[in-house]
């Protein structure tokens, strides 16, 4: 008689349900992993990234740029630059979620300087905004 080698049906099944089990305890806590890392990359943006160009703009030329500027003015030379020494920014501050960041100098909620912030995922300002105020 010749001895068969292989794997029953109920060792696969075991093997299948093992796997199952171990995927259902790993997936709820993977699960707004990706948004979590959006916000915290957008927050990284606005506090580090996009303020030190602004910055930088701000001790070379003696002033933030106006609202009307924008963040282009990191790019390109603006009018009301005095001693433009950019660009600031190598392209252009575009969000995680994929659109441009609101700026405004002097801001409404910083006065003494700008507000910067993204409008998150639902692109509307409401609560799961960041920004550089709170």
């Amino acid at each position: 008689m010749r001895f068969k080698s292989g794997f029953t049906l109920i060792e696969l099944m075991l093997v299948v349900i093992i796997i199952g089990a171990l995927v259902a305890m790993v997936m709820p806590r993977l699960t707004g992993r990706g948004e979590q890392a959006r916000v915290a990359a957008a927050s990284a943006d606005i506090n580090a990234n996009i303020a030190t160009a602004l910055k930088l703009y701000e001790l070379d030329n003696g002033i933030f740029p106006s609202s009307e500027e924008g963040l282009n003015a990191l790019l390109t030379k603006s009018t009301s630059a005095r001693n433009w020494n950019g660009p600031y920014l190598e392209r252009r501050p575009i969000d995680p979620w994929g659109r441009e960041y609101k700026y405004s100098s002097p801001g409404t909620h910083r006065v003494q300087d700008y507000d910067l912030y993204s409008l998150g995922r639902d692109g509307v300002e409401s609560d799961d905004d960041v920004n550089n105020w709170e």
